[in-house]
Parts: C-alpha cells; sequence; structure tokens
C-alpha cells in the first residue's frame, strides 16, 4: 500500500545490517512511504563483535538503501542498555523529521548459546541487558515523546512493537538467557499495552520463528552441530520439513505483521504476542 505510512516517522533499533530483520522492517516502510530512523549500536562492545553488530558504516549503509527508495533516513548509533541513549535516539528522530509514531524494540544477542551450567553471568547480563532492559528503556522514551505529541495536539496516539521470537513461548536447549528475556519481552509488552492504551499507543510483540539473518547463520552453525547433522543443509532442510508451510521465516514475513501492527487497521489489536512461524508456533 505505497503512501501509507506517509508523513509517519519510524524507528528500529538493531537496524544497522543489510539483509538483518530490522533492516527489512525499515525497508517495509520506507516503501510505504515512512520516514525512516536506522539505529544499531555502531561499534563492539563486550560479546558484541563487529560482526555481531550494525557498525556505524553498516548503518549508513542501509539508510542509503531506504533514501534509493524514497524515504528520507537517518542513522544514529545507540546502545539501548544506556538509557540516555535511549533517550538521544528517541531525540535525533524529532529532530530530524518532527515527530515520531512508531517504535520498534529489535535489537537483541542471539548468539550467546552454551549449556544452562555453563551459562556465566557476564553472558546472562549481556543478553537480558539488550533483549528486555533494553526494551523497556526505548519504551518508556518512546512513549513518553509519543503522550508529548498528543499533548501538543501533534499526534493520536503511537505504536510500540517488540520484536520477541518463539523462543518467547517455547524453551530451547543452550538458550537460558535468550528465552528468559523473550519471554519478559511478552511480559514487558502486556502491562505496557495496560498502561499506554489510554494514550491510544498499541504495544505488541511479534514472535518470529527461525530466520536465517547474520544472527540466523550462527544459530543455524551451532544447532546443526548440536543436534548431530552432517551439514547445516541437513539442519536446515529438516527443520523446514517440520514446519506446516515447508520453509523457515522470512524478514519480510516479520516486516508484513509489523506494517500491520502500525496501521490503522489495528488500532484495537494491543497486548498481543502474534506468532509469525508458518505454523510451527501456535501458543
Amino acid at each position: 500500500m505505497p503512501g501509507r505510512f506517509a508523513g509517519r516517522v519510524v524507528a528500529v533499533t538493531g537496524s544497522g545490517r543489510m539483509g538483518g530483520l530490522g533492516a527489512a522492517i525499515l525497508q517495509r516502510f520506507a516503501d510505504e512511504g515512512a520516514d525512516c530512523v536506522v539505529s544499531d549500536l555502531g561499534a563492539p562492545r563486550p560479546h558484541m563483535e563487529a560482526g555481531d553488530i550494525g557498525t556505524t558504516d553498516e548503518m549508513e549503509e542501509v539508510a542509503a538503501d531506504l533514501r534509493l527508495r524514497g524515504a528520507r533516513a537517518i542513522a544514529v548509533p545507540c546502545d539501548v542498555r544506556v538509557e540516555a541513549d535511549c533517550a538521544g535516539l528517541v531525540a535525533a528522530a524529532v529532530r530530524a523529521f518532527g515527530r515520531l509514531d512508531v517504535f520498534v524494540n529489535n535489537a537483541g544477542i542471539g548468539y550467546l548459546m552454551m549449556p544452562l551450567l555453563e551459562t556465566s553471568e557476564a553472558a546472562w547480563d549481556a543478553v537480558l541487558d539488550v533483549n528486555l532492559k533494553g526494551a523497556f528503556l526505548c519504551t518508556r522514551h518512546a512513549a513518553r515523546q509519543m503522550i508529548a505529541q498528543i499533548s501538543a495536539g501533534a499526534g493520536s496516539g503511537g505504536r510500540i512493537i517488540n520484536i520477541a521470537s518463539q523462543a518467547a513461548k517455547t524453551g530451547f536447549p543452550h538458550m537460558a538467557p535468550y528465552c528468559a528475556s523473550k519471554h519478559g519481552m511478552v511480559g514487558l509488552t502486556r502491562v505496557s499495552a495496560i498502561e499506554l492504551g489510554q494514550y491510544g499507543i498499541t504495544v505488541n510483540a511479534i514472535c518470529p520463528n527461525h530466520v536465517t539473518t547474520g544472527l540466523g547463520a550462527k544459530q543455524n552453525a551451532y544447532f546443526s552441530k548440536l543436534l548431530g547433522f552432517e551439514t547445516v543443509e541437513a539442519y536446515l532442510a529438516n527443520m523446514a520439513r517440520r514446519n506446516p508451510m515447508g520453509r523457515p521465516g522470512l524478514p519480510t514475513d516479520t516486516a508484513a505483521v509489523a506494517a500491520f501492527l502500525a496501521s490503522d487497521e489495528a488500532f484495537y489489536v494491543t497486548g498481543e504476542a502474534i506468532n509469525v512461524s508458518g505454523g510451527e508456533e501456535m501458543h
């Protein structure tokens, strides 16, 4: 629906890598007329190497692609574990485009996989701080801006979308921090929806099954070995056979649902954790 989001501003954390889930979400919004804010870590941190995050150069590459699609776009580095960075991300969106309408909490760590008994406190903290604390901090600052717009007569609500996971509903071995963080994200979604509904702000979570992005490729390599498959290709073929729709997820699958949740048609949908799994997850 070209132009559906014209005049609206969308910010997505963890969106600084071409081919990633966050970039795909922004591409969908750009194609439908939105102004876009790309955000990622920008530089490595402990447990977050250059190959695991969107660098400053990669963020600019995503922004350039969005501009080629006809959108206005900026790139803003943000460490979602740091409250000042989260506040700064929202402020940067408002400085550039005058408002904020849709905020997507997509930043996450899913590549620290190890047995429960070998999981260090540092690894636990790294995953929970990014996946859950980061979503909390960004939700709070995004909602404050959306409420301020209402008070100023410049808005009638907003949309906050949390990218959870199938791991928000089902446990997986060697992923205790990740599963705990994503289960927690669903709880955060529900409480936020209850408290922010009075302002016309909806809050929903999307729960994709496995998606082979850069992060997904690391999971493929790890779990194919853990489960005894001779090759990653054999592991992926088995995954496809187990799925009612015959394939793993694609970034565009999640992007399509994000666009729906941000649309006017979804105004009465809030507090939900929506599976996008080809029928692999049904609760």
